[in-house]
């Protein structure tokens, strides 16, 4: 089964600004999701979806896929994380290769378990 990682990560937040770059444990939030989809998933199936210029520096340095500065119609308060979600796939999937499913990592939940995400993927096989 082919797996797509998409981690969406806007510069701004209707409450907090840059939270995704917000420092927690010394690095920034979104560095958390990438470091930990990076022990689960191959670089080349993990797509960083951002606006912000400073994030994708963070993506281009972890070394996973980050092929653009999200479009401002993806990325304001009113754009949903289905939208974003779905033009990354769909860039995926011309470019690179076609997916059987995607998985959605957000920074804003940094304190998940290996555990939790392993067996979450089997149950979608299985079902």
């Amino acid at each position: 089964m082919k797996n797509l990682v998409i981690i969406l990560a806007r510069k701004q937040s209707k409450r907090l600004k840059n939270k995704n770059l917000r420092t927690l444990g010394k690095k920034p939030l979104v560095s958390w999701t990438i470091d930990f989809c990076k022990k689960i998933f191959k670089k080349k199936e993990i797509i960083l979806s951002t606006d912000s210029k400073e994030i994708f520096q963070i993506g281009i340095r972890s070394k996973i896929i980050c092929p653009w500065i999200r479009p401002k119609n993806l990325s304001n308060d009113k754009s949903s994380s289905e939208a974003a979600c779905i033009h990354a796939l769909n860039w995926y999937e011309k470019k690179i290769n076609k997916v059987d499913s995607v998985i959605l990592m957000q920074p804003t939940s940094p304190f998940r378990s290996y555990s939790e995400i392993k067996n979450g993927i089997n149950f979608f096989k299985k079902n």
